[in-house]
């Protein structure tokens, strides 16, 4: 089992929460590991302003590695990064949010084994558990407001919502993942118990 770790992380709650998990079972997380657009410079998927990533980082006090890339070479970025942070942090793993999704689970075993690292999920469940991993996220005192949604499948009135018991409660009404694994909602991290006073 990994030691040192970088974490892939979006600012959302999902790597929030398996940063927790990390430092929960031990496991020195010694960077996160952000991944940004090279033209827009905002963060990928979540479409996160840079300097919101900077502060969460400062605040869990863990130094942050931007990895500026777009989609024609970013496995090859991704694991460029992560063999820099092996010289740099002596990182033995790299650490990955994802949760049931098989693909997402295959890619980041692939760039692990290309930069000679072990891949981590610490998060890594059955799909119908997702109620239950959502439950747990709330109640470890994490404070997350979502900060884009998939029209399609949620309402766009959703966003800026605060993900707590309320939420919980609306969203298994829908037939989507309650944990929004598949791009259903993103969020940011306002709080919790990773960051210092959390």
């Amino acid at each position: 089992m990994a030691e040192k770790v970088a974490l892939s992380f979006s600012g959302g709650k999902d790597s929030c929460f398996t940063l927790y998990r990390l430092q929960e079972n031990g496991i020195e997380v010694t960077c996160l590991l952000t991944t940004i657009w090279q033209k827009s410079g905002i963060t990928v998927a979540h479409d996160e302003k840079r300097e919101q990533i900077e502060k969460q980082a400062e605040r869990a006090g863990i130094p942050v590695y931007f990895i500026k890339t777009d989609f024609s070479v970013y496995t090859e970025d991704f694991v460029s990064a992560v063999e820099n942070l092996k010289v740099r942090y002596g990182i033995d793993g790299v650490a990955f949010g994802d949760i049931y999704l098989e693909g997402h689970r295959e890619w980041g075993e692939q760039v692990a084994s290309l930069a000679g690292v072990e891949a981590v999920y610490p998060l890594w469940t059955k799909q119908e558990n997702m109620m239950q991993l959502l439950h747990e996220v709330i109640a470890t005192g994490f404070k997350a407001k979502v900060i884009k949604v998939d029209s399609e499948r949620l309402p766009e009135s959703w966003t800026g919502r605060l993900v707590d018991s309320e939420f919980a409660d609306e969203i298994a009404r829908y037939n989507v993942c309650p944990m929004g694994e598949s791009g259903e909602y993103h969020t940011t991290v306002l709080d919790g118990p990773i960051f210092g006073g959390g």
